[in-house]
């Protein structure tokens, strides 16, 4: 095997191994956010049966319509990040996002951390959605531990030429001059030890970000200043432009 043909297999490695940390990020908040659904349904169900009016009765039934549509989306979102490959297609942001953010509220809620969103009116990205929405997810937990005590995160999409970009700011701890050059090789972690979650830092989540932003023929840079906080900022060519997406 060459040297080439070697780091190439190391790379593909570190990409299995942060779609695994990713994967058990989502299972964990799925965990408890499936435990709090399924005690939704149970309750309403018991609603209906004991309450033999119509209007008891819808209401039990559209609250368990309600709650089930929340898992259903939880679900689709951990299979789609099980699976490696995927389509590359035109991606509603908004969407992407909202789902997303369905996935990472209680735990947001948990921490104490309010979103809050800027989405412009954007159009679509030709993109594999489950590769982006795991930028985000890498991005949004990130944000997360930057902020122990709680705090707020800013998401924004807006339209540029002929990109989107997706800003994900955060007002915590900021990246100190010297590490900020280092901050998407893999390995590479400023988190000291775990955080009030027992995650640590693996130093794989921002290099997977960065190979996947550029895999889509996108650009992700970030700003810092240490004790105010951290912005990255994600370009992404419009689905008109039809980038393709390297394997």
């Amino acid at each position: 095997m060459s040297p080439q043909q070697q780091i190439e297999q190391l790379q593909n490695q570190l990409r299995c191994l942060e779609q695994l940390a990713c994967l058990g990020q989502l299972t964990s908040t799925a965990t408890h956010e499936f435990n709090n659904i399924l005690m939704t349904i149970i309750n309403y169900a018991r609603l209906g049966i004991r309450n033999k009016d119509d209007l008891s009765r819808d209401k039990a039934f559209d609250r368990i319509l309600e709650v089930s549509q929340r898992a259903a989306k939880i679900t689709g979102t951990i299979l789609a990040q099980s699976r490696r490959g995927g389509d590359v297609e035109p991606t509603d942001l908004g969407e992407l996002i909202s789902n997303t953010l369905v996935l990472l509220e209680k735990e947001l809620q948990k921490y104490r951390i309010a979103v809050e969103l800027d989405l412009q009116a954007v159009p679509a990205v030709m993109a594999n959605a489950s590769e982006l929405q795991r930028v985000l997810i890498n991005l949004l937990i990130n944000a997360r531990q930057a902020m122990p005590g709680g705090g707020t995160v800013w998401l924004q999409t807006k339209a540029e030429r002929q990109h989107v970009v997706i800003t994900v700011r955060d007002y915590g701890c900021g990246i100190t001059g010297e590490d900020l050059p280092k901050i998407f090789q893999p390995f590479f972690t400023t988190k000291t030890g775990p955080d009030a979650s027992g995650l640590g830092g693996t130093g794989l989540g921002l290099a997977a970000c960065k190979d996947i932003v550029e895999a889509h023929q996108g650009r992700i840079r970030v700003e810092s200043t240490r004790g105010k906080g951290t912005a990255f900022i994600i370009r992404i060519p419009q689905a008109t432009a039809e980038p393709a997406i390297a394997s």
